[in-house]
């Protein structure tokens, strides 16, 4: 019984972050052709821009990992 409720917690913040991770994805898509329309251009992502979105993803992820470390 108790290693289902362990198994039962997992499964809902699992479930919980690829919602929330899915829902901001497609938050910062809209937002991204968005601008690009109302400037009338493509949207065109550089290189460089690419790594920095990647850089603040992965500083976000370090920052979840040590929230309850004190």
């Amino acid at each position: 019984m108790e290693k289902e409720i362990n198994n039962t917690w997992k499964t809902r913040t699992l479930v919980a972050g690829a919602l929330i991770g899915a829902l901001t994805g497609l938050g910062a898509a809209f937002l991204l052709t968005r601008r690009a329309e109302q400037e009338g251009t493509d949207l065109k992502i550089s290189t460089g821009q690419g790594l920095k979105m990647g850089m603040l993803v992965v500083g976000m992820l370090r920052s979840l990992m040590n929230l309850g470390e004190d």
